[in-house]
């Protein structure tokens, strides 16, 4: 099939495997390349098929968070999309950090998971809506929770890093993108950061997507 997504999928419950081959089959615009019931098979996928997109359960035989850190670290194209029962937040930000693209949970609808595939493929971040709020929420155990800050607030400019930023992009590309220098990229991050009251860029991510940014403001590109 030419022009659709590639899609690995790794789980060690045959009956789910089996379902959401099944799935990602019937889209019009993705097809199943192989699949696999372990973290290592997770990785022998990837290299022998670099799919565009590896859906992959986050708790299974070996070190899924380690397998997720090779496959990125191997210069890959492949987004790791994690289905997952667990709804830990520690373990889904370590997913993140290891540098998985999205985390679903297993209890959302198929409406939800075809979606988070594309978003994904698309470059965005996906977070099932909710739990993105609780491990935001996770992370601050004990303290003040955030301020639910209205994303029109941001300035033009802090729109654009922000989206740039969901995409997975360092401060470098997004200096390149907007044609800023990378220590003024530096900037605007510690202004999202007192904004979206985040830690570090993860918390920037998730509070974003907690507070529906991208869904809320306009579509601006970056001026000439």
């Amino acid at each position: 099939m030419l022009g659709g997504m590639s899609v690995c999928i790794v789980d060690d419950h045959p009956v789910l495997l089996a379902g959401v081959s099944s799935l990602i089959a019937s889209c019009d615009d993705m097809f199943v390349v192989g699949t696999g019931g372990t973290a290592g098979a997770a990785i022998e996928l990837v290299a022998a098929h670099d799919p565009d997109i590896l859906i992959m359960d986050v708790r299974l035989p070996g070190d899924a968070i380690k397998a997720t850190a090779r496959i990125v670290e191997s210069g890959s194209k492949t987004k790791v999309l994690f289905f997952t029962a667990s709804e830990d937040p520690e373990v889904a930000i370590l997913g993140i950090e290891a540098g998985a693209r999205g985390h679903v949970l297993k209890g959302s609808s198929i409406e939800e998971l075809v979606q988070a595939v594309r978003m994904v493929h698309a470059g965005e971040t996906y977070i099932t809506p909710g739990f993105a709020a609780r491990i935001v929420a996770g992370l601050r155990t004990g303290q003040k929770p955030p301020p639910h800050n209205d994303p029109m607030h941001l300035t033009v400019r802090e729109e654009q890093v922000l989206r740039l930023l969901r995409q997975g992009s360092t401060n470098r590309e997004i200096g390149v993108a907007l044609r800023i220098s990378e220590k003024t990229v530096k900037n605007y991050m510690t202004t999202l950061m007192q904004k979206l009251n985040a830690r570090n860029r993860i918390e920037v991510v998730l509070a974003a997507q907690a507070l529906d940014t991208d869904h809320r403001v306009a579509d601006r590109h970056p001026p000439s």
